[in-house]
């Protein structure tokens, strides 16, 4: 399954918040989709959940018009609207009617979602009695509830300690086997690049970078070499005597060579290889998604 979104733009007043962006999310693949405070993330999501409508483009999954009837989406907003009175278990089925299953089907989902989440010994407290954490998880079984097509995950990770972040790790990775479409909106770049194959950046409401996250790191200059060892200074010192090497700086026990050509990665590896010297790794500098990022959206930085 594949969704399309295919020039869509959206304005509210005068101000245009989304301006003829297009991407698609395939089922089993897991989408990252980055900006900053006011990027039109969420107008964005928004209207793949059919909240709004388009001033103009399209959405569309296998190239036909979305069949809201048939196609069904859970969404983990990052702001928690829940009912902090109520009792677990008499909310989530309450939110499964609202999704239109009947009280059986949604108490038989919330009690699964409830048992693999860890919280079957909470479905009858009320939703303020639990940890910050612990809140997170049952709208993240909300979220899940009637098994969605379509799942979208904003800050999922928000109050969760390592342990509940392996948790939900888990199910995100069950998620992408059993081929759900998962749109990931997060501002720890280390989860991105953990779970998404592919990434659309947004900055002023239109889309400045997608596609691979591995593809999109291989157009950077491959010409810098880290080479992580305990004894970098004398490899520094050896390399200097090298004209192969157009620079050699120290940082930490990394050292960073900057070649002269791309081109000449084998030669170094072959010239270090022979130093005889304790080399633990050695690797094409490669930025961080969050590099990445902050270059294609400073010009909004304040």
């Amino acid at each position: 399954m594949k969704i399309n979104i295919n020039n869509v733009s959206k304005s509210f007043g005068e101000n245009r918040v989304l301006n003829g962006i297009s991407l698609e999310a395939t089922s089993g693949k897991a989408l990252g989709i980055l900006g900053r405070n006011g990027a039109g993330k969420t107008t964005m999501i928004r209207i793949i959940m059919g909240v709004f409508n388009p001033d103009e483009g399209q959405l569309t999954i296998d190239g036909k018009a979305i069949d809201r009837d048939k196609i069904s989406t859970g969404y983990l907003p990052e702001e928690r609207g829940l009912y902090p009175k109520k009792t677990i278990i008499d909310q989530m089925v309450y939110f499964g009617r609202l999704k239109g299953m009947d009280k059986k089907s949604a108490t038989t989902s919330a009690l699964y979602w409830l048992d693999r989440l860890g919280m079957m010994d909470h479905k009858t407290k009320r939703l303020d009695t639990l940890s910050k954490g612990n809140q997170q998880k049952i709208q993240l079984a909300i979220t899940l509830l009637g098994d969605p097509d379509i799942v979208i995950l904003d800050e999922p990770f928000s109050g969760l300690d390592p342990v509940n972040a392996m948790l939900l790790k888990d199910v995100v990775k069950e998620l992408l086997v059993n081929n759900k479409i998962v749109l990931f909106s997060s501002h720890q770049m280390n989860y991105i690049e953990e779970f998404c194959d592919n990434i659309a950046i947004l900055n002023g409401g239109n889309i400045v970078l997608s596609g691979s996250i591995q593809e999109i790191k291989r157009g950077y200059d491959r010409s810098k070499i880290i080479v992580v060892s305990k004894e970098i200074p004398q490899i520094k010192e050896n390399l200097e005597k090298n004209p192969i090497a157009r620079e050699t700086t120290i940082s930490g026990q990394n050292l960073v060579v900057t070649l002269k050509s791309p081109n000449d990665k084998t030669e170094l590896f072959a010239i270090l290889s022979r130093m005889n010297l304790d080399i633990d790794e050695i690797k094409v500098y490669e930025p961080t998604l969050n590099d990445i990022f902050v270059e294609y959206t400073e010009d909004n930085l304040s």
